[in-house]
């Protein structure tokens, strides 16, 4: 449940064949992509997607990603990824992330993460204070 000022979205996946190993486990490197479908659809359902943040003159590039891998997923595996906006004060877009292995009525947590972006302007330069779009946006959906 989402609780006042907690941004949260989610996104039903279904493990690939593309996505595993040759043990059938999913590779971790398939993870940087469920975490990267998470943040585009938390972008277009709370309008902070990477055109809108491009549109106000901006790149918000990763600077850092934290996996903790819980329980395995195989091919053929439903899944579902939660992501949730953390609030800070910094120039910087704070993520949070869980996996959850959908098996009928149980959820098991496979992973959980973090992401981090900060912003840079159209020459590439840090940004060290929130844009006014970013500010605006975080006073728009109560999380400021």
């Amino acid at each position: 449940m989402q609780s006042k000022g907690q941004l949260k979205t989610s996104n039903n996946i279904s493990i690939r064949f593309s996505e595993v190993d040759s043990m059938n486990i999913v590779w971790h490197g398939s993870y940087v992509l469920y975490f990267e479908d998470a943040r585009e659809i938390f972008g277009k359902q709370y309008g902070l997607d990477y055109l809108t943040i491009f549109a106000n003159g901006y790149y918000a590039p990763l600077v850092d990603m934290q996996f903790s891998f819980k329980h395995t997923l195989n091919y053929g595996d439903q899944a579902r990824v939660d992501i949730t906006y953390v609030p800070c004060q910094s120039a910087k877009i704070l993520f949070e992330y869980e996996i959850w292995l959908l098996k009928g009525s149980e959820n098991i947590l496979a992973a959980t993460g973090s992401t981090t972006q900060v912003f840079l302007d159209k020459e590439y330069g840090l940004v060290l204070y929130s844009p006014d779009f970013y500010t605006d946006w975080k006073k728009k959906n109560g999380v400021l």
